[in-house]
């Protein structure tokens, strides 16, 4: 004889069932029926419920057996997920807690440049103060044709940074000068756009960097003056009997045939005057000038200008820096009689003929920037 169910069984059933169908409708009241049951018919229920829906009370129980409350519940279903296991049936492995990582918002409080070498890349360094306390020093080489071309750093001490700091300045030949953090990062951003722009990307190696730029929008160029000395620019050549910018030139590559042309007739046996001569080697160097110093890459070479101006100025040398912001503003108006362009012109055309004659490999001289930033005057 069959003994019919007790309204605790009934109850019990009836709260199963629905948390079959919805785990999550679990709430205290729930718990608080199930617990009125007393341990003996709670315990039979919840065995019932297994025994009937086998895996498909896995979720229901387990929720149970986490309840925040009752624990006579929590015991019982944790008995009934017992039973389950022993027949094989248990609740599939819950993925790892994800570790919880605070991001360090990191700010720019200290930069250094280099000054601008032929390639037209330069050295930046920004150093990175996170909000708990450490620093890390991102060091890039810039290039102002192809964007970041090398990028390393990592976490740095104080005292390591000051070491760092004198090392370049008593090693490197371009000079080197704190800037505004601004600045630094304005250069990196101008770096980046140049990449979007090209289609390219930069060095693996930036990624780590990468979200300290995130959303940092390149600065507008610093202008050139317009109220310089045309009597300055006229001195422009001097700029590159400096040994820091002992590497200015344009490319000797690009020059080749004109230098062949240039010594042609340098060692012509041909009877020709001095001044047909001059007058040559003059229209020679105008049509370097002029081919090679199109538009945009006169504007380039201004940049540079206006950037030295800021280094020379940085390094207490006012009378070179006004050389240089005039010497830019005379390339945007006539780069063809530029002294400074035609010195650019004539020391291509002088290497180009070292290349030719074997005294020195075409790399050596190259103006083009390295995957490792490297130059021949760097």
């Amino acid at each position: 004889m069959t003994t019919p169910p007790s309204a605790g069984d009934a109850t019990g059933a009836r709260i199963l069932e629905r948390l079959l169908s919805d785990p999550a409708a679990l709430d205290r009241s729930v718990l608080a029926a199930l617990g009125s049951l007393g341990e003996a018919a709670l315990d039979d229920a919840l065995r019932a419920f297994a025994v009937e829906h086998g895996g498909a009370a896995l979720p229901a129980l387990t929720t149970l057996a986490e309840a925040p409350a009752e624990r006579a519940v929590r015991r019982a279903a944790k008995r009934a997920l017992y039973r389950l296991a022993q027949r094989g049936l248990t609740p599939p492995p819950r993925p790892p807690a994800r570790p919880v990582v605070r991001r360090r918002q990191e700010a720019a409080t200290r930069a250094w440049i280099s000054g601008v070498d032929g390639s037209g890349s330069r050295a930046t360094w920004i150093l990175f103060d996170a909000d708990f306390g450490g620093s890390s020093l991102c060091s890039l080489i810039v290039n102002d044709t192809i964007g970041v071309v090398e990028v390393a750093g990592g976490e740095i001490t104080r005292k390591r940074l000051e070491a760092e700091l004198a090392n370049l300045r008593a090693n490197q030949k371009l000079p080197w000068v704190e800037t505004e953090p601004a600045r630094a990062v304005g250069l990196v951003a101008e770096a980046l756009a140049l990449h979007r722009a090209l289609g390219t990307s930069p060095p693996t190696t930036f990624e780590r960097w990468a979200p300290l730029f995130a959303g940092v929008a390149p600065p507008e160029p610093p202008p050139v003056p317009a109220d310089t000395d045309p009597a300055l620019a006229e001195r422009g050549p001097q700029l590159l009997e400096l040994p820091e910018l002992a590497g200015w030139f344009l490319d000797p590559e690009g020059v080749q045939s004109d230098a062949l042309e240039l010594l042609q007739l340098r060692e012509s046996r041909l009877v020709v005057s001095d001044q047909i001569k001059t007058e040559r080697e003059d229209a020679i160097l105008t049509q370097v000038v002029e081919r090679e110093m199109p538009p945009e890459e006169r504007r380039r070479w201004m940049r540079r200008l206006v950037e030295m101006a800021y280094v020379f100025r940085a390094t207490e040398r006012a009378e070179l820096a006004g050389i240089a912001e005039a010497t830019a503003a005379s390339l945007e108006s006539d780069a063809g009689r530029s002294p400074f362009a035609r010195g650019l012109a004539r020391r291509a055309l002088e290497l180009a003929g070292e290349v030719s004659a074997g005294r020195l490999s075409a790399a050596e001289v190259s103006r083009k920037p390295t995957p490792t930033g490297a130059t021949a005057d760097r």
